[in-house]
C-alpha cells in the first residue's frame, strides 16, 4: 500500500497545467492505438484480427479513463457509480456474456466462410456465386441459432414469440406468394444450374444473353440491345434452351431446287461450295440432306456448325452459306424455282381449248395475258 500512498501524494502535488498534460496523454494513447488496429484490421482482413483491435481500443480507452480518474482525483465518484452498478451485476454480467457470445459468433461466420471457400475450390463445378450463396445461408442460419440461445439466455419465452412469427410467416406468405415462388425458384436456378452468366439461351419467347442472376430475377440482353427481367419462377416455368453450353451450334439454312435437277449434283454442289468457308467449321463437316417435296420444289437442308455461338457468328454464318450456295447454284445452272401452280381443265368438261385468234383483231397482242378461254357452251 505503500506505493499507492506514494502515487496519490505525487498526483496531489500535481498543478493544474501538469493535470491537463497527463489527461492529453492519457486521451491520446487510445487514438494512436485505434489507428494502429485499424491499419492492422485493413493489412490483414480478418475476423479474428477486428475482434482484437475492438478489445484493445477499448483496453485502451478503459486505462485513460482510469488515469483521467485518478488524476483528477475523481476516485470517489467512480466508486459510487460502481456501488450503484453493483445492484444490477447479474444483468451486467449477462450483458457481457451476451456480447462476447455474439463476438464468437462472428467469429465463427467468418471461420465458416473460409472453410465454404477452401471447399468450392477443391470442388469442380462451383461458381463463385453459388459459394457466396451457400455461405450467406449458412450465415443466416447461425445467426438465428445464435438469436434463439440469446433469448432464451435473458429467459425470454419463446413460446409466444414463435405463435407470433408463425402467423406473421401466413400473412406473409399469402400477400407475398409470387415473391417467394420466384426466391425458391433462384435458390433452384443457383445449383441446377441450366446457364451462367454469359450464356447465350432462349428462355420461353426470350432471345439473349445472360446478364445477372439473383435470387429474385434472371436478366438478358437481347440482340436488339434491350434488357429484359425475368422472374426466377417465369425462367423455371418454362422450356430453357442454352446454345453456349457446349461451345458450339448448328445451323440450319432451307433451299429448294427445281425437281427437273440432279438431286445428288445439287447437293455436291452446295456441299462444296460451304467447305470452303471460313465463318463455319470444318470439323464437324458441313451436310447437305433431302427433307420434304414442296408445291414447286425439293427442299434440301444445309447443315453447318459454328464455335463460340453468338448472335453475330450466327449471322455472318448464316449470311456467308446462303451467298455462297446461291453463286455456286447459278454457276452450275441448278435452279432455285419460284413458287408456282400447275392448272388444268377436267376432262369431262374438255379441259382448256386455245382461242384462235381472227385476222386483223388486235386484241390478243394488247392482252397477251388471256390466251385461253373457259370452254364454250353448245348450243341447243
Amino acid at each position: 500500500m505503500n506505493w499507492l500512498t506514494a502515487m496519490n501524494a505525487f498526483l496531489t502535488d500535481l498543478s493544474a497545467v501538469e493535470r491537463l498534460v497527463a489527461s492529453a496523454v492519457a486521451v491520446a494513447v487510445p487514438l494512436v492505438v485505434v489507428l494502429l488496429a485499424h491499419r492492422e484490421v485493413d493489412r490483414r482482413q480478418s475476423r479474428v484480427t477486428r475482434v482484437l483491435a475492438l478489445f484493445a481500443s477499448l483496453a485502451a480507452l478503459g486505462a485513460a479513463t482510469g488515469v483521467v480518474v485518478v488524476v483528477w482525483g475523481l476516485e470517489a465518484a467512480a466508486t459510487e457509480q460502481l456501488t450503484v452498478l453493483e445492484g444490477h451485476a447479474q444483468t451486467l454480467v449477462r450483458a457481457i456474456v451476451t456480447v462476447a457470445f455474439l463476438v464468437a459468433v462472428y467469429v465463427g461466420t467468418g471461420v465458416v466462410h473460409r472453410t465454404v471457400e477452401r471447399f468450392m475450390k477443391r470442388t469442380n463445378g462451383i461458381t463463385d456465386h453459388q459459394a457466396e450463396i451457400t455461405y450467406r445461408i449458412l450465415q443466416i442460419s447461425v445467426y438465428l441459432l445464435a438469436l434463439l440461445v440469446i433469448l432464451g439466455f435473458w429467459g425470454i419465452q419463446l413460446g409466444g414469440l414463435l405463435i407470433g412469427a408463425g402467423f406473421a410467416g401466413i400473412v406473409l406468405g399469402m400477400a407475398a406468394r409470387q415473391t417467394l415462388g420466384a426466391v425458391i425458384a433462384g435458390f433452384v436456378l443457383m445449383f441446377s444450374r441450366p446457364f451462367e452468366i454469359g450464356d447465350w439461351v432462349k428462355i420461353g419467347d426470350n432471345d439473349g444473353i445472360v446478364t445477372d442472376i439473383t435470387i429474385v430475377n434472371t436478366r438478358l440482353q437481347t440482340f436488339d440491345g434491350e434488357y429484359v427481367m425475368l422472374p426466377n419462377d417465369y425462367v423455371g416455368s418454362n422450356e430453357v434452351v442454352n446454345r453456349s453450353r457446349k461451345g458450339r451450334l448448328r445451323i440450319h439454312v432451307e433451299v429448294g431446287v427445281d425437281y427437273s435437277t440432279d438431286i445428288e449434283y445439287a447437293m455436291e454442289v452446295a456441299k462444296e461450295a460451304m467447305s470452303d468457308l471460313d465463318d463455319i467449321l470444318t470439323v464437324p463437316r458441313p451436310q447437305v440432306v433431302v427433307t420434304e417435296f414442296e408445291s414447286s420444289s425439293v427442299l434440301l437442308d444445309l447443315r453447318f456448325w459454328i464455335d463460340k455461338p453468338s448472335a453475330r457468328r450466327r449471322w455472318r454464318a448464316q449470311t456467308a452459306v446462303i451467298t455462297a450456295v446461291k453463286s455456286a447454284f447459278d454457276e452450275e445452272g441448278v435452279k432455285i424455282p419460284f413458287p408456282q401452280r400447275e392448272v388444268s381443265g377436267r376432262q369431262e368438261t374438255g379441259g382448256f381449248r386455245v382461242r384462235e385468234q381472227p385476222e386483223g383483231d388486235t386484241r390478243a397482242d394488247a392482252n397477251p395475258q388471256s390466251p385461253v378461254d373457259a370452254p364454250e357452251p353448245e348450243d341447243d
